[in-house]
């Protein structure tokens, strides 16, 4: 890996990986001089976050008064929604099975977090506490990456925490549904959730796209300026400056 990351440093402007170990994303950071982003890693998913409150604020307006319900399994996705919810003041309530809970340390970074914005991260053991009075209700597949062979078991553990119409009258009436894809249709949602109105899956598709570009954007103007001082140091060394 410090190989790939050096070998890269001098070919391209920034690195975009996706991977299983989050160790790979941190060792690609470390040895790399040009921007690493984390697509996804078995830890945590920041892109897709990022897109997500982006879908929050266009549809609810100020984050610091939304709250939002993550239902199901305490994964990547289920961290990284906790770091962006300390980040801007809103209030996320997790509800999990109680062995599948998000990382210790992971909530306790983001509550850390937390303290500067006021943001609330509770959390709970039941889909329908986790949901009641939700301005959005958000769930992920119940077996995730490497997870595969879980996939039988984690059925008839998650049962209970599906996200299906009962469970979304739970939530305010203008609450919205939020995956963040693919789903296993009739596994953690119904299509009933997954087909409604107050379903905006496509749009956190949409914004995937829109808040990957700003992210780019953000670094690549740094990764060019530095890529184009080493060029001139190397072109130096060789004698061609």
């Amino acid at each position: 890996m410090p190989d790939v990351a050096r070998n890269l440093s001098r070919w391209v402007d920034g690195i975009m990986i996706r991977t299983f170990g989050h160790v790979i994303v941190t060792t690609l950071a470390a040895e790399a001089t040009i921007p690493v982003v984390n697509g996804l890693s078995d830890l945590l998913h920041p892109c897709q976050a990022l897109g997500d409150f982006l879908t929050l604020k266009e549809l609810k307006g100020d984050l610091r008064k939304v709250r939002l319900a993550y239902v199901g399994d305490g994964n990547n996705v289920a961290h990284s929604l906790a770091f962006a919810t300390a980040k801007v003041g809103a209030t996320l309530v997790l509800g999990t099975p109680r062995d599948y809970s998000p990382k210790q340390e992971i909530l306790a970074a983001a509550r850390q977090d937390a303290l500067e914005t006021g943001a609330q991260i509770i959390l709970v053991h039941s889909a329908e506490e986790a949901v009641r009075g939700a301005d959005a209700v958000y769930t992920d597949v119940w077996a995730s990456m490497g997870q595969e062979s879980e996939a039988e078991m984690r059925r008839g553990v998650f049962r209970p925490f599906q996200v299906n119409g009962a469970l979304m009258r739970l939530a305010k009436p203008d609450a919205v549904f939020m995956h963040c894809l693919p789903a296993h249709r009739n596994e953690e949602v119904t299509d009933e959730v997954m087909d409604s109105k107050q379903s905006v899956v496509y749009d956190q598709a949409e914004n995937r796209l829109h808040i990957q570009k700003a992210i780019l954007v953000a670094l690549m103007g740094t990764a060019n300026r530095k890529s184009a001082a080493m060029q001139l140091r190397h072109a130096a060394g060789r004698g061609k400056a």
